[in-house]
């Protein structure tokens, strides 16, 4: 038995910054992986599939070139030279994160599943059947989430594709059916249209992205279905199977049956927190009913000295809160801060293309919280950078409190639509308001500027 300072269970984005935190600070610090260094950003979620986004993009402008006066015949796709720049950036990636852990003293790297035996006392199983006690004053789990595969009868029987597994793909499929019309499943139902794959989205909701606005829910609609796409709402899946070498996918959407045949099917209905391998009934840590680590704002759970980061505690599932949880985390221990995760912004971007920024509230909570507020809308049609560069689709929406003129929030759906989202949160954050932003002085012509137009309808 080998008992640390601290103990790390999760080589995520979190996790790896903490353990070397910890360690630097003098503590003596484990940090334990089940798969590989990383966690899923590196791994298969940010790092590969924006990199593959990038490709997809490539192809989709040569193909519109003409539009600009440039003529490129027969564009082709090579999924595996996609495939293998991907690859080799996750690796780079991976390969840092890996060095910072090896080369930081006072930190060890165990690779193995965790779990728990007891309060402070965790079991680490690696792969080839060994296993190693440790304990430790202070223990953090970051394990992360991953992917809900929904109960559908048949479903078991045939090779679905999960968010991780259709990385690995190096044929282009010829019909992609992906169950799920949120973030992951439009990212790569995008992706692969432009690789050139026939897709067909379908989602359970009256709408795509049913937790957005529904202006935004349908102009996104719009430019997906511009792109044929095909976008089925409503939808009740009632049996998959296989015909022939083909995956044979019963729906009734609305009150209309309907049999979809594909190559491909990709599971994207959301992720669940990877909690019950560890045996949190050993240790006495809270979860709620769909295991999601029970924490206080300062991230630490009902047992005194176990904290939780990450997706594995609920709320917004992003890397960049992951890794916001771990400086709130580090901080407070180390430096005897008092942060907490109250009221910090919590901004995020779909990559789509156009892609889909959002901050704060949108129309729909500031409607339900009854608040005083104003909403400025400008599609993207009327922005000067847009007509120039021939990337009009979509539009800039921000909500605005009547009395104060501070921004609640906004959703930007363009080109770099990230970009501008995160000059509207640093207003936000720095208590600019619209009026100053709406006769503010920005460079011309470019995006930014354009808030100048959007405030303009608030502010004449």
């Amino acid at each position: 038995m080998k008992h640390y300072d601290a103990i790390i269970i999760g080589a995520g984005q979190a996790g790896v910054p903490l353990a070397k935190k910890m360690a630097e600070a003098g503590k003596k610090t484990a940090i334990i992986e089940k798969r590989t260094i990383g966690g899923t950003c590196i791994n298969d979620g940010c790092t590969p599939t924006k990199a593959m986004i990038a490709s997809a993009k490539a192809a989709y402008q040569a193909r519109k070139a003409s539009e600009l006066g440039i003529i490129i015949d027969n564009v082709k796709v090579d999924l595996k030279k996609i495939k293998k720049r991907a690859d080799s950036i996750v690796e780079k990636f991976r390969g840092s994160a890996k060095n910072g852990i090896e080369e930081t003293k006072g930190l060890k790297l165990y690779m193995g599943e965790a779990s728990f035996t007891g309060e402070n006392e965790i079991v680490v199983k690696s792969k080839d059947g060994t296993t190693e006690t440790l304990t430790a004053d202070l223990i953090f789990i970051n394990t992360g989430a991953k992917t809900i595969i929904p109960e559908i009868d048949g479903i078991e029987e045939i090779d679905y594709l999960t968010s991780t597994s259709i990385l690995e793909l190096e044929e282009i499929p010829e019909h992609l059916v992906i169950i799920g019309g949120n973030y992951i499943g439009l990212e790569f139902g995008q992706m692969f249209s432009r690789f050139g794959s026939q897709v067909t989205i379908l989602e359970q909701s009256s709408v795509i992205l049913s937790k957005e606005d529904d202006d935004i829910s349908k102009a996104v609609t719009d430019i997906l279905t511009a792109e044929k796409i095909d976008i089925f709402t409503d939808v009740k899946i009632n049996h998959i199977g296989w015909k022939g070498d083909q995956i044979e996918t019963t729906i009734t959407s609305g009150k209309k049956d309907k049999k979809i045949t594909s190559t491909h099917l990709l599971v994207a209905v959301g992720r669940a927190p990877q909690t019950k391998n560890l045996n949190l009934e050993n240790c006495g840590v809270e979860t709620d009913e769909y295991g999601h680590i029970l924490v206080n704002d300062q991230l630490e759970t009902n047992v005194k000295g176990i904290y939780a980061l990450g997706d594995v505690k609920g709320g917004p599932a992003f890397t960049h809160i992951a890794y916001n949880d771990y400086t709130i985390v580090y901080r407070n221990l180390i430096e005897n801060t008092n942060l907490s995760t109250a009221n910090r912004p919590v901004p995020y971007c779909m990559f789509t293309d156009p892609q889909l920024a959002r901050i704060g509230l949108s129309e729909r909570e500031a409607k339900e919280k009854k608040l005083d507020y104003q909403v400025a809308v400008l599609p993207m049609e009327n922005v000067a950078r847009g007509i120039e560069t021939d990337e009009t689709a979509g539009l800039m929406k921000a909500i605005v409190d009547t009395k104060t003129n501070k921004i609640l929030g906004a959703a930007i759906l363009a080109s770099e639509g990230g970009e501008i989202m995160s000059v509207l949160q640093m207003a936000m954050q720095g208590g600019i308001t619209s009026e100053q932003i709406r006769y503010g002085v920005f460079a011309h012509p470019t995006y930014t500027e354009s808030l100048n137009n959007l405030f303009m309808k608030i502010h004449k």
